[in-house]
């Protein structure tokens, strides 16, 4: 019996450098650059995923949005950009305290469009260790303002990037159900 398969769209929002297009390409190419270019525009990605579940789970064919993060554009592109998006990975830089505030607005812009949605916070760079400037207390309090888990990732060295995507992929499918 074929599995179920379900298209979703995703968006990665937080603010620029904060590394929404590296954890992209390390979870779609398993490849890394640290060599910064700003996105311009949107970028968008497709991997297909399994997920599994209590009937055996299903496929999900996941469209990644990687928008860019600079403020001037976010009203710009919101629209288009959410329209129709089914969760969020909301990342931040642990070496940049504000980027974690910032995502308040992301997601307040985020929700305006979709509603309420899955979501999940990330704190990336996390390889970059003695140079955190946000705490695991910090990001817990973030996301649970939103009712969200949270993780810490490196799309360097690849630690938890797979988790993240697939925990999202499985919160969008267990809404779906």
């Amino acid at each position: 019996m074929d599995r179920p398969k379900m298209k979703v769209k995703i968006c990665l929002v937080g603010e620029g450098a904060v590394g929404k297009t590296c954890l992209i390409r390390r979870f779609i190419q398993d490849q890394f650059d640290d060599r910064y270019i700003s996105t311009l525009g949107a970028k968008v990605s497709k991997k297909e995923i399994k997920v599994d579940g209590p009937n055996g789970g299903m496929d999900i064919d996941m469209t990644i949005w990687d928008i860019m993060g600079e403020k001037g554009f976010r009203e710009l592109l919101k629209e288009a950009y959410f329209h129709g998006a089914q969760g969020v990975l909301a990342v931040c830089d642990v070496t940049r305290k504000e980027t974690l505030d910032d995502l308040d607005d992301w997601i307040a812009a985020v929700v305006k469009v979709t509603g309420n949605i899955p979501m999940e916070f990330l704190g990336n760079k996390s390889d970059l260790k003695d140079q955190m400037a946000v705490s695991e207390a910090d990001v817990r309090e973030a996301a649970e303002s939103h009712g969200a888990p949270f993780l810490f990732t490196s799309a360097k060295t690849g630690e938890n990037v797979e988790t993240a995507f697939a925990n999202l992929a499985r919160l969008i499918a267990e809404r779906n159900a």
